[in-house]
């Protein structure tokens, strides 16, 4: 098809209408669809409610003080796991998904944020005639 041509949607299948393939059908864990006898949990349902827990609270200010620092209006993935590595957490028990494209894992609790380069400290150090004065 050239460049700058245009498909007409009616004559593409409705993909709505596809069976699903098996993979795509899958459960993962990570469905919030509600309906009639679903209801959010009480971490959801106070977070929405905008009563956040400790938790909650400590990890939205760190993303705050993070995207403050970094002058960036939206983190990216990557960013925000750097954010919850550096605020302590670490993967140390199986996960209660089921990811069909990725391979679960586990660390242990001790195990070091690795998300800062090599002599990073070193960045923020005063030179030591600065330390003198």
């Amino acid at each position: 098809m050239p460049d700058g041509s245009v498909v007409d949607r009616r004559a593409v299948p409705d993909r709505r209408k596809l069976p699903l393939a098996a993979a795509e059908h899958a459960l993962t864990g990570l469905e919030r669809r509600r309906g009639a006898g679903r209801r959010l949990s009480d971490f959801q349902r106070s977070a929405e409610e905008g009563e956040l827990t400790t938790e909650q609270f400590l990890f939205v200010i760190a993303i705050d003080e993070f995207k403050k620092a970094n002058n960036k209006t939206f983190p990216s993935w990557t960013d925000v796991l750097e954010v919850i590595r550096l605020l302590g957490y670490r993967k140390t028990q199986p996960s209660d998904l089921h990811l069909q494209r990725a391979e679960d894992w586990m660390e242990s609790a001790d195990a070091p944020a690795q998300v800062r380069p090599d002599r990073w400290q070193e960045r923020f150090k005063q030179p030591p005639e600065a330390e003198a004065a």
